[in-house]
């Protein structure tokens, strides 16, 4: 009984310094692709993230998703760690998407709300004590193994209300509905950013198993890291081949994109689905990154990331392909656990989205932007020899 409980809380620690190393996986994958002018600011705000929704989870948004701490099966120390290991995620993919024209505090100020608040009910609702049991609102019976719909489609929702009402970049699209394109600061920055997200994600996913101690838990584990490792290289080959026959180029940031629009994909059910049924859902995932990076451009939402096309669009995707594809999975439940945490993290976020705006405005001002962030946010500048590009 000890053994187990020392090998299990050894792996959640061990899955926790995985999904760790994500923290600079964003920061690095933002910073390459936002001009560098607003560099510094970036990185701060992933910094900033990371340290403010830590301690409010720890203060009392884990209380508020899981009722208490339990040791019962492993270290309740490394129980909260795995967990807390996520929360800053739903701010990373919302700060991402709303980057090069936000201000630092009422970012600081919503992740309060996040990490203490919305995420925290999502998790109640889902993995944790379920306030809604016995409910027409119940959506426990949801399976999302890691996250595809709890945390990057929440996160995603919550971009969503930002873009809204903040807006696009200025001179992003152009008076005659053109889309002015802005290119990547660092394309090394890109790669590398990508790629500890994706190392990040075999915790991510592998840990959320939540036990590694018997035979049968630890071939689930490394059935899980199996399926999110091909979704994510099936999504990158897809998206490779698309652009390739539509624009005779290898776009290496569509690329990565399409690869963690598959780990996305493979987020929610990838301990119940075949590793066959993981490279459809990875190339699907991939796919329809190629097409949502686009169309968002047409309605004018201005997303320099690609964090909706990534996160929003695989979150849902992923959760309802298990649905199909998950072994002893409900397609219905899947669908009413969309749904609801959809209107939830969507509508609560824009509200306090709303009132923080009024508040202190989300928004720099017009010669900030064109300044860069890191000047105006910051001080420091990431390239201080380089002539900021306006």
């Amino acid at each position: 009984m000890d053994f187990a409980w020392v090998i299990d809380t050894f792996f959640a620690l061990f899955a926790f310094t995985l999904i760790i190393l994500m923290v600079p996986g964003f920061a690095m994958l933002e910073a390459g692709l936002v001009r560098t002018k607003n560099v510094t600011a970036v990185l701060t705000v992933n910094t900033m993230i990371y340290i403010v929704a830590s301690l409010v989870f720890f203060l009392w948004g884990y209380t508020l998703a899981f009722g208490g701490w339990d040791g019962s099966s492993m270290s309740m120390y490394a129980a909260f760690l795995f967990q807390m290991a996520f929360v800053g995620k739903t701010v990373n993919i919302m700060s991402g998407g709303v980057s090069e024209r936000t201000r630092i505090v009422p970012l600081a100020i919503f992740t309060l709300f996040m990490a203490g608040l919305i995420y925290p009910l999502v998790v109640n609702w889902t993995w944790g004590a379920n306030m809604l049991s016995g409910s027409i609102l119940d959506i426990s019976s949801m399976h999302d193994l890691a996250g595809s719909t709890v945390i990057h489609s929440t996160g995603a929702w919550a971009l969503l209300a930002a873009i809204l009402i903040i807006g696009p970049r200025k001179g992003r699209y152009t008076k005659d509905g053109k889309v002015r394109v802005i290119p990547a600061s660092n394309i090394p920055l890109v790669v590398l950013g990508a790629l500890l997200l994706w190392i990040g994600w075999f915790g991510f996913n592998g840990g959320s198993v939540g036990s590694i101690s018997s035979k049968e838990n630890a071939d689930t584990v490394a059935l899980v890291v199996m399926n999110t490792n091909n979704a994510g290289l099936i999504g990158g080959l897809v998206v490779m081949i698309l652009g390739y026959l539509k624009y005779r180029k290898f776009d290496i940031t569509m690329i990565l994109n399409g690869a963690l629009g598959g780990l996305v994909a493979i987020t929610a059910g990838a301990d119940v689905v075949s590793p066959y049924a993981a490279l459809i859902i990875g190339a699907i995932g991939g796919a329809l990154v190629f097409y949502a990076v686009p169309f968002f451009d047409k309605l004018k939402i201005d997303d320099p990331v690609g964090a909706l096309s990534v996160h929003l669009v695989n979150g849902i995707w992923g959760t309802i392909a298990t649905g199909i594809w998950g072994s002893g999975v409900s397609l219905a439940a899947q669908i009413k656990g969309v749904v609801v945490v959809a209107v939830f993290a969507f509508v609560a976020s824009y509200i306090i989205i709303f009132v923080i705006n009024k508040i202190t405005k989300f928004r720099t001002d017009e010669d900030n932007e064109v300044e860069g962030l890191d000047v105006s946010e910051c001080g420091i500048e990431s390239y201080p020899e380089f002539k900021r590009a306006i």
